[in-house]
């Protein structure tokens, strides 16, 4: 078995693409013919997978989606995934930089992780087609420069469809209730700061509630607990890295902020059902 990098890889943008915009339409049938995105990686940046026809497989943090067209999913940088097939498929991808998104549209976007796929009407596809189309034409003009403004507006339009269309999905699905408002709050600050902070009552401090009530929204709004909820998003950490890396499960664990080996791999034995070793061989055989 090939060694694995210390880190996860992270895909950059190419040499040529519109300064932190990338965009491709193509036909695709079989499997990828680029080692690149077949791997496991990340992407530098905010990816979105227009499924105009046929069908992509696509594998994200250890769950296999099959994106039958009509259809939109769109990947946040910090998620890992990797294509494995595709059937008779059209699509339309994009990528952007952070830099490239306005304010507002990098808020919703960052709150939507993760997002699953999102099917479309043929309307509102024809909708996606028409800006995206825009948008294509003006990052494949030869003087960038001249256009670059425009592009930049395009692409955030692009952007702002996607996020409002995920937006329209959930309000349908939960309730805009206090519950699902502190839930959302909980989760980015989850996300910052995973790896340093442990404690339930340090979450409920940060956005200035008892810590039984913030464990109330949590458990109405995601069904579990709000311990659960802290300890599910280290183990995704973990399970990416054991998987993606060579790190051992000692680096790992230090990583992830516990100086105590041994109660890591209880936790992780607890949260996924098998040791740290156990996951990392049976999914890599």
């Amino acid at each position: 078995m090939a060694k694995r990098a210390q880190h996860i890889p992270v895909n950059v943008l190419p040499n040529g693409t519109s300064r932190g915009i990338m965009m491709l339409r193509k036909h695709f049938d079989g499997f990828p013919d680029n080692e690149q995105v077949s791997r496991p990686h990340r992407d530098d940046g905010y990816t979105f997978i227009l499924q105009e026809k046929g069908i992509t497989n696509i594998e994200i943090d250890f769950q296999i989606y099959s994106i039958q067209a009509p259809a939109i999913i769109y990947l946040h940088p910090s998620q890992v995934h990797r294509l494995i097939a595709f059937e008779k498929a059209e699509l339309s991808t994009w990528i952007i930089a952070e830099e490239n998104l306005h304010p507002e549209n990098l808020r919703m976007l960052n709150e939507l992780m993760p997002a699953s796929v999102l099917s479309l009407s043929n309307e509102t596809l024809a909708i996606f087609l028409q800006v995206a189309g825009l948008s294509h034409t003006l990052y494949t003009k030869p003087d960038e420069n001249l256009y670059r403004s425009t592009l930049i507006e395009s692409i955030n339009s692009l952007a702002a469809l996607t996020s409002s269309l995920y937006q329209a999905q959930s309000s349908l699905t939960e309730n805009r209730t206090r519950f699902n408002i502190v839930a959302r709050a909980f989760r980015k600050e989850l996300d910052l700061r995973y790896k340093t902070v442990k404690r339930p009552a340090l979450y409920a401090d940060f956005l200035n509630i008892s810590v039984s009530y913030l464990n109330e929204c949590i458990k109405t709004a995601t069904g579990q607990s709000l311990s659960n909820n802290i300890q599910q998003r280290v183990m995704l950490e973990a399970k990416r890295l054991l998987y993606h890396s060579d790190k051992s499960v000692k680096e790992i664990a230090n990583e992830l902020g516990y100086d105590d080996y041994s109660y890591f791999i209880r936790l992780f034995v607890k949260v996924t059902g098998s040791k740290p070793l156990y996951f990392r061989n049976k999914n890599r055989g």
